[in-house]
């Protein structure tokens, strides 16, 4: 089931719920391609058109951050509740290590998807490593021709918003993968360059608070946080 948050409509899911949605498309044979929008990404979609129809035309939404959550509970369209993209990578990792499928990592800093790979494997070692390519590139088609060319299952786009997401619909039923994953930073924390919240900080929601704690340079993106909740309160007042 859809629900619009702000223009954007995420699929209702909870985790356990969009790890079997998400292994259904990993297992047809043909492409689909999943988002994973945070209050960020619903901004950004209010400018830009094209962004929004590429998120809206995604296989899965899945509501990433807690503002999202608790935009769709003020705007009184509640969801299930959040489903982090890394985890749901991390969920899509352990199915494609069950069939022994294929996978490719393009995004991040060089050396960053080759070192994300190597400690994937140690995890998963039925998965093969079929390539990477890190987001420095100029020329699309070189790089669609080198990802095709692998013959990747699951292929894990991490070049940031938009850019992933346009990216993935205007490529990726070319690069011959079954299931593509807009995932931003995920390389960074599967290379372990990155370190998550501790459990009990991703519990409460506050996984934000601790990578502003350890990235006060963030303070800029996190101050949209409010914007979007302020939004989702004048949508439920017009509503009403």
């Amino acid at each position: 089931m859809k629900k619009e948050i702000l223009g954007i409509c995420f699929d209702d899911l909870s985790r356990q719920e969009a790890v079997q949605a998400g292994a259904a498309l990993l297992s047809e044979d043909k492409f689909h391609y999943v988002v994973t929008p945070n209050p960020e990404f619903i901004l950004a979609a209010e400018k830009d058109g094209e962004f929004r129809r590429v998120l809206n035309e995604a296989d899965l939404v899945l509501a990433d951050g807690v503002g999202v959550v608790y935009s769709a509970k003020i705007q009184g369209t509640p969801l299930k509740g959040r489903v982090p993209g890394i985890e749901f990578a991390a969920d899509m990792l352990s199915c494609l290590n069950e069939t022994g499928g294929r996978l490719y990592l393009l995004g991040a800093k060089p050396g960053v998807a080759e070192e994300a790979g190597r400690r994937i494997l140690e995890r998963c070692p039925n998965i093969t490593l079929c390539g990477t390519q890190d987001g420095y590139f100029k020329d699309d088609e070189a790089v669609l021709l080198k990802v095709a060319a692998a013959r990747p299952d699951l292929l894990f786009v991490c070049l940031g918003a938009p850019k992933q997401e346009k990216w993935m619909a205007r490529w990726g039923k070319h690069t011959g993968a079954r299931l593509a994953i807009g995932l931003g930073g995920a390389l960074d924390v599967f290379a372990g360059r990155v370190e998550r919240a501790p459990e009990s900080w991703q519990k409460l929601g506050l996984e934000w608070a601790y990578r502003l704690a350890k990235e006060p340079r963030r303070a800029g993106r996190m101050a949209k946080l409010p914007l979007v909740l302020v939004k989702a309160a004048g949508r439920r007042i017009k509503r009403s």
